[in-house]
């Protein structure tokens, strides 16, 4: 099994009319054996901006402190929330940084740049982006993700459709994945706000 693998992990970012949504399943396992159902993958950097990491769950979390480091840092800095276009290389510079002890971790991050225009990318441990502009996923069941998205996605959904369409593809998908699952957190930002939601699995 790959350390990839070993907590279990279902990521997925969607993108609609002028917002987008980002989910993740909840369970937090050790290969087969699951220890929690509640687990949190996405995390908050502003109020425009989320980021989740699939892959080794304590590397997720060191990952993620160092990266809320940075931005406060840029912050007090610059008086201003940091672009998601900006965060992104951010993310990248510091996986690349360690890439000969790397952090097992792949992220996705979702954000509204400049005119609210929705911005979401992946990469690999080492900081190789994936741009995107429909869908990204990760996650040990990133092959049934992939394939539920390219059947329901639509362009310019709002953010309603954009909940539903992207909560069917989360769920269907983690039932084809033994490693992830439990219902999911879901994530739909507008301009105007941010909803979160969360979704019961099939065992709950």
């Amino acid at each position: 099994m790959s350390i990839f693998e070993y907590n279990g992990s279902a990521v997925v970012a969607m993108v609609g009319k002028n917002c987008f949504a980002i989910a993740s399943d909840r369970r937090l396992g050790v290969q087969l054996q699951t220890i929690a159902t509640d687990f949190q993958r996405i995390s908050k950097i502003h109020d425009k901006l989320f980021i989740a990491l699939s892959g080794l769950a304590t590397d997720a979390q060191t990952l993620y402190q160092r990266l809320v480091f940075r931005h406060k840092l840029y912050q007090l800095r610059e008086e201003r929330d940091m672009k998601p276009e900006t965060f992104a290389s951010l993310v990248s510079a510091l996986l690349y940084e360690k890439r000969f002890g790397p952090y097992f971790c792949q992220p996705v991050i979702a954000g509204l740049g400049d005119e609210d225009k929705p911005f979401i990318c992946t990469m690999d441990c080492i900081g190789a982006k994936e741009l995107a502009k429909d869908f990204v996923v990760s996650g040990t069941a990133s092959e049934s993700l992939y394939g539920a998205c390219e059947a329901m996605f639509k362009p310019d959904m709002e953010p309603e459709e954009l909940f539903e369409t992207i909560s069917q593809a989360l769920l269907s998908s983690v039932d084809r994945d033994c490693l992830s699952g439990w219902g999911g957190h879901v994530y739909v930002v507008t301009p105007n706000e941010v909803k979160e939601r969360i979704l019961k699995g099939r065992m709950d």
